[in-house]
């Protein structure tokens, strides 16, 4: 059974922080670990230009996508996005599910042209999860972020959208 996209609701928070307190979900976000449920909080209340998708499987929100409208007049026509599928859900569809159902309200209803993401190098399987969505490598990001002890490289992504 295909999960259920819907926006966030407050009742999600405890599921969706349970999701980016999993180790390879953290791992592969500008994320700390042990972060205190205030920290998430934010996502759940009204900002310009937020949408909080989450994915739901047999009544269990196993993962979460915001999409981020830019509010400057002049890239109004551009999102940015993060997402996160808890471990026990990830390879099986759930972030394919919540990608489309971001594009399809970007592509269908916000007029965005443009949707760009920064994903680490290393992390192969959402790499290959974007680029079927048609995302292409930008640019190379050197010594990103910190992780595991390590400095890591990440990339910048984006799809554009042909109006013509």
């Amino acid at each position: 059974m295909p999960p259920v996209i819907r926006h966030a609701e407050p009742a999600d928070l405890a599921a969706v922080k349970a999701i980016y307190d999993q180790a390879s979900v953290y791992a592969n976000t500008l994320q700390l670990p042990f972060q205190p449920q205030a920290k998430w909080q934010s996502l759940f209340e009204p900002q310009p230009g937020f949408y909080n998708l989450v994915a739901e499987l047999d009544g269990q929100v196993v993962g979460q996508l915001g999409l981020q409208v830019m509010q400057n007049p002049r890239r109004r026509h551009v999102a940015e996005f993060g997402m996160g599928v808890s471990e026990p859900f990830q390879g099986q569809g759930i972030g394919s599910a919540l990608l489309r159902a971001a594009l399809d309200l970007a592509d269908n209803w916000l007029a965005l042209r443009r949707v760009e993401l920064l994903v680490y190098s290393s992390n192969e399987s959402a790499i290959a999860l974007y680029e079927r969505f048609g995302f292409e490598v930008e640019a190379e990001l050197a010594d990103y972020a910190y992780q595991y002890g390590n400095y890591i490289s990440a990339l910048v992504m984006s799809r554009l959208r042909n109006t013509a």
